[in-house]
């Protein structure tokens, strides 16, 4: 018989001891082999939280941004043996209850990366600031002409890689800072053979939940489009980036 494939989730955690309890508590654990939280120093009580909750944990000796963090979160979930790799907002902003229905595509082998969507439903009503769903809408439609896609959301903190994806892609090279998620999309599409698919999540905004100020979004806003612009030129062939070429083939078979 099988072995059923192993589904691990990974928070990126910076000071969410107000949220953590209440994000992890949503996780479907039938589903769930194991749980990765990487704290990039955090200044309140997150790790303790992680600890006592039963989270494997993971402790940055400096801070090493949002991106940074990520990666340690990839390289450990693959060296755990995962097939299939959540990351979750530990802010409870993201609903952990619909990671059923956003790895299923991944273990049926019909995708090998998923998406949550917040427009996938009303995320003014979930709370959404105006601003930022102006600003949402504006890249999501120009990365969705650049990277040939007809998606509804990029700029998510719900998403499903398998196996394959993280070991072809040389995520290692992206930022360390929040348009880490922008260039990853980048190198999947760049590399070809892989599938990307989105489902609907809803939205919550509140005060506890973390969220990028405006400032810190009209840089996010500016990183996007320089990944964009990246990406055309490299398709183009007019100047070939490292960070898109895939570290194999995408059509290698991963390690199970």
């Amino acid at each position: 018989m099988p072995e059923q494939p192993k589904v691990v989730i990974v928070m990126p955690a910076y000071n969410a001891a107000l949220t953590l309890e209440r994000t992890y508590a949503d996780i479907p654990h039938d589903l769930v082999h194991h749980v990765i939280l990487v704290d990039d120093v955090s200044k309140d009580a997150t790790v303790e939280i992680a600890h006592r909750l039963g989270l494997e944990v993971i402790v940055h000796r400096q801070n090493l941004g949002y991106g940074g963090n990520q990666k340690t979160c990839y390289d450990r979930a693959l060296e755990w043996g995962a097939d299939v790799v959540v990351m979750l907002h530990p802010d409870y902003q993201y609903d952990a209850t619909r990671i059923p229905d956003l790895v299923a595509p991944i273990l049926a082998g019909t995708a090998d990366l998923m998406l949550g969507s917040r427009f996938l439903g009303d995320p003014l009503a979930g709370g959404m600031p105006k601003w930022k769903y102006i600003s949402n809408r504006f890249l999501t439609g120009v990365e969705n002409i650049a990277f040939g896609q007809h998606l509804s959301e990029y700029h998510t903190g719900l998403r499903a890689y398998s196996r394959r994806l993280l070991e072809t892609i040389p995520y290692r090279l992206n930022s360390d800072d929040f348009v880490f998620d922008q260039d990853l999309v980048a190198q999947v599409v760049a590399a070809g053979g892989m599938r990307i698919g989105e489902i609907g999540v809803p939205t919550r905004y509140f005060e506890e939940a973390s969220s990028v100020n405006f400032r810190r979004s009209v840089v996010y806003g500016l990183s996007t489009l320089r990944v964009v612009g990246r990406y055309l030129l490299h398709r183009m062939g007019l100047r070939r980036s490292a960070q898109l070429q895939p570290r194999r083939s995408a059509g290698s078979t991963g390690a199970a």
